[in-house]
């Protein structure tokens, strides 16, 4: 369920406040005010500071403010001053309120690209059970008496979400010229807030006063702005009203400490009323909860667990039936033998043919010392052969082969007397050298065959390891994937990136805005292109700081980053940074296709 990140601490802070006032209006009837009112403000200042304390350590990291480098000399004086916390809360509130807005106003812009059909089905089934069956009734109305029911449909889809586009991007319009021109006096009276922070800070306060009002005259009309047709079921009536600085402290150069912390304390009930009035608007024209747009699913789950639970009902043993016991001891059995035939049994089956056979491998049907007995057995045979038909020593360079020639010449002649032969002859002899022959022949092929087999057991056992392997590779890619955390810009991923490069890309989209509206002369849109410049380089810059850090390319992609803030800053100059973040730096590359 999507809330506005302000509603974990600020947004609770004016709640406490409305809770207390209402509870001492109450109390008040009964017993006297001072015996309660130092209490209640003990609790509301104590709430105050640790919600303070809790905000700041979930924003551990912002786009800083636009100090002068002379100033980082000077950090520990400047974070300990009054005028910059003062300043990093007013621009965290700011952020944090902008982000809240753009993810919604992105939502319902996504709404808008879809098809009639896709509203329809939003219209109809993504707000809940009572838009459900009010859609269906005045759907089915429509079809009967008028004939063009869908049309009507299409007509309220569109006009419900372009309602919301308006609002919000009207709201994300005037909160972003509102930090443009926080940022530009800053960035216009840096140098005296580091040089004299104390005596700037009564003129600062003033003008944060002035900015205020304005805002508030931009903006504290909303509550007034839904028309009759309106398709904002909820309402909100309470408009914002800032407090205002007294006119004495407006007129004095110098303040004592005790009209200083009461100025600061004015511009931090500022910020809390701000944050309490966008919270109430932003929610009613905030996308739907997630239980709301899938009310249908779950609504079918909820029924699909009920209907199970009550037939697991009938067959436990709170009824007198032993089936569930029946079907845990069978599954627990079948889960067993399953492990044991097809996980344990061939795991200890690879791990002996990887092992145990292999040490056995020299032991095969037939080994080289046998058929090389053999092959020396028949070369003496062969030689004696040859040596006896001719009369004469074989040379000590024949090969059996050409003794084999003299064999076979000498065997023809002998089977012309095949009878005779055979008795006084050298056909016996002949034919006992062939069946020599044979056996080396058969022998060398039996020898070959072993070794065929002895190089298909690792074939074997390698297929055998397969699945397994197959299973491991599955896992460490779920393991990557979970790692890499791709959902969010500050994840380590493909997904990550790409959205790190695509905040580049806007950042690069508004400060050509910027010097559009510049020399157009609209200076108010060119505030409002300054303070979106700002808002997506402040997402890059919490993005990016965790992985820059790691590569040790922080400190000067940080600079490039306050660099691309600044108001005064050429927009050539930018576009060249824009273009290098892009080129040089490790956490804003794509990564290859082939990871």
């Amino acid at each position: 369920m999507d809330s506005p990140p302000e509603n974990a601490g600020k947004g609770l802070k004016p709640t406490i406040s409305v809770y207390t006032e209402y509870l001492s209006n109450r109390i008040s009837s009964y017993f006297p005010a001072a015996s309660y009112s130092n209490f209640l403000s003990r609790i509301s200042n104590f709430y105050r500071g640790s919600s303070g304390t809790s905000k700041r350590r979930r924003r551990n990291t912002s786009l800083p403010l636009p100090f002068p480098s002379s100033a980082e000399s000077s950090t520990a004086v400047c974070e300990a001053s009054r005028t910059v916390g003062v300043l990093e809360d007013i621009m965290e509130c700011i952020f944090l309120n902008m982000h809240y807005i753009q993810k919604n106003l992105e939502y319902w812009q996504s709404k808008a690209q879809g098809s009639n059909a896709k509203r329809a089905y939003f219209m109809i089934c993504e707000r809940g059970p009572y838009a459900f069956f009010n859609g269906t009734a005045q759907l089915l109305s429509d079809c009967v008496g008028e004939g063009f029911g869908m049309q009507h449909t299409y007509c309220l889809a569109s006009s419900y979400i372009s309602e919301r586009i308006n609002f919000l991007s009207s709201l994300r319009y005037h909160l972003a010229t509102f930090l443009a021109q926080i940022y530009m006096k800053v960035d216009k009276v840096g140098e005296e807030l580091v040089k004299d922070p104390e005596k700037s800070l009564s003129s600062l306060l003033v003008d944060m006063n002035d900015l205020f009002l304005k805002l508030e005259a931009s903006i504290g009309h909303f509550h007034a702005v839904r028309q009759q047709s309106s398709s904002v079921d909820e309402s909100y009536s309470f408009p914002l009203i800032f407090e205002k600085l007294p006119e004495v402290n407006q007129e004095g150069s110098q303040w004592t400490d005790c009209e200083t912390r009461d100025a600061i304390n004015l511009i931090y009930q500022n910020v809390d009323r701000l944050n309490t009035y966008l919270a109430a608007i932003v929610t009613i024209h905030r996308k739907p909860r997630r239980v709301t747009r899938y009310w249908i699913p779950y609504t079918c789950g909820i029924v699909g667990i009920s209907i199970c639970s009550l037939w697991l009902l009938r067959h436990s043993s709170l009824v007198g039936s032993s089936d569930i016991d029946n079907w845990i001891r069978e599954a627990k059995e079948s889960t067993v033998s399953f492990w044991n035939d097809h996980v344990e049994q061939p795991l200890i089956s690879i791990r002996d043919d990887l092992f145990y056979t292999f040490r056995k491998r020299q032991k095969g049907a037939m080994e080289p010392e046998e058929v090389q007995l053999t092959a020396d057995s028949l070369h003496r045979m062969l030689q004696a052969f040859t040596e006896q038909t001719k009369g004469e020593k074989a040379p000590p360079n024949a090969t059996d082969q050409e003794m084999l020639e003299i064999v076979m010449m000498r065997y023809e002649k002998e089977l012309m007397h095949p009878i005779q032969n055979l008795f006084s002859g050298e056909l016996s002899r002949a034919l006992l050298i062939q069946v020599q022959k044979l056996k080396l022949d058969i022998e060398e092929a039996m020898l070959e065959l072993d070794q065929i087999l002895r190089a298909n057991e690792i074939n074997f056992a390698i297929l055998a390891a397969l699945p397994a392997f197959f299973l491991s590779l599955i896992v460490i890619m779920l393991v990557r994937t979970w790692f890499k955390q791709d959902k969010k810009a500050e994840g380590r991923g493909r997904v990550a990136r790409i959205q790190r490069r695509l905040l580049i890309v806007e950042v690069e989209r508004k400060i050509m805005q910027l010097e559009s509206c510049k020399e157009q002369g609209q200076e108010k849109d060119a505030q409002c292109m300054l303070g979106l410049a700002l808002y997506y380089l402040d997402r890059l810059y919490c993005a990016v700081e965790g992985h820059a850090r790691a590569t040790g390319e922080w400190i000067i992609l940080r600079q490039d980053i306050i660099d691309l803030a600044k108001p005064d800053l050429q927009t050539a100059h930018k576009l060249r940074i824009t273009s290098r973040m892009e080129r040089v730096y490790d956490c804003l590359l794509p990564l290859p296709k082939t990871q």
